[in-house]
């Protein structure tokens, strides 16, 4: 049997861990670890209550790819802290999350968790091309609702949303996605892009709200048959409606490449396995010297080793 594979939208994690833990939470000189020592409280419970056998931290490389801007220019727009021209842009991030980010990613590569983030993509596309890889089950687990579009009944592909740190999470299956939104895991993204996301910068369609949308997908079934409804003069749209989508023909166009995960991102080979001793002791035995990770590191380590 093919082993559950866990994979990690870390930068969603850590900043809930960031928000979550104290910032009294400080190593030996005082540095902020909060989000440092929350992220590793979270990975503790996550591998104890759903048990991996692999295990993937995916990474933001790029939090606003350009070719997702150069289709819809206000994708993340708000979010920009200082634009970067032949780089990325600096995302909006609190001053004492910036530093931990880097101590983060060497207490993973310590201890040997894979650690996966490719230049021109966010950890979403990373998620959506290990997943569609995936020959086992798949565990999500993220605060981005744009992920349920990857959950896949037929897979054994959930995504598990923290509504309490990590020890209580919703499990998203296509029932509760059903039940919640009128949608499958493959018409979600569709409805997300209709509806639009203030927090991402997509307008969607002015008028259509969420309801509107699972009708109209309900109706003609994706993103696809509600296009050619508007050309058909028999199809049930209201005239405003009709009028509406009409006139966000241009955003139709393009938002589907902007909120589909990509599938296809070359990614480097990596050992996905969940590690059981640390790849790098000394390593580890520095870092928890220097930033004061104390029992939270320790946690983890009886968890992986057992």
């Amino acid at each position: 049997m093919t082993g559950r594979l866990m994979l990690l939208d870390t930068a969603s994690l850590y900043f809930r861990a960031y928000f979550g833990v104290p910032d009294s939470v400080r190593a030996p000189d005082g540095t902020p670890v909060n989000a440092v020592r929350g992220l590793l409280d979270f990975i503790d419970r996550l591998v104890k209550d759903h048990h991996p056998d692999k295990l993937v931290a995916c990474m933001d490389a790029d939090w606003r790819p350009q070719w997702r801007v150069d289709l819809i220019p206000s994708y993340k727009a708000h979010r920009v802290a200082e634009e970067h021209e032949g780089a990325p842009d600096a995302e909006e991030v609190p001053d004492t999350l910036s530093p931990q980010v880097p101590v983060i990613e060497e207490v993973l590569d310590a201890l040997g968790i894979a650690r996966v983030g490719v230049a021109g993509y966010e950890a979403d596309d990373v998620i959506g091309t290990l997943t569609a890889r995936a020959d086992g089950p798949v565990d999500i687990v993220t605060g981005d609702r744009d992920l349920y579009q990857l959950v896949d009944d037929a897979r054994d592909i959930r995504v598990l949303y923290p509504l309490k740190g990590v020890g209580t999470l919703q499990v998203t299956d296509e029932a509760w996605l059903r039940e919640k939104y009128g949608v499958d895991g493959r018409g979600y993204a569709d409805l997300a892009l209709l509806r639009g996301d203030p927090s991402d910068g997509l307008p969607g369609v002015p008028g259509v709200g969420e309801k509107t949308a699972a009708k109209l997908l309900a109706e003609f079934g994706d993103l696809a048959g509600i296009v050619a409804a508007v050309d058909d003069p028999k199809a049930k749209l209201t005239p405003t409606q009709r009028k509406r989508l009409t006139e966000a023909a241009p955003y139709l166009a393009v938002a589907p490449k902007v909120v589909r995960v990509a599938d296809d991102v070359p990614l480097p080979e990596v050992d996905t396995a969940l590690p059981h001793a640390p790849r790098d002791p000394a390593a580890l035995d520095a870092l928890a010297a220097r930033w004061g990770l104390g029992s939270s590191l320790q946690r983890l380590l009886t968890t992986l080793e057992a």
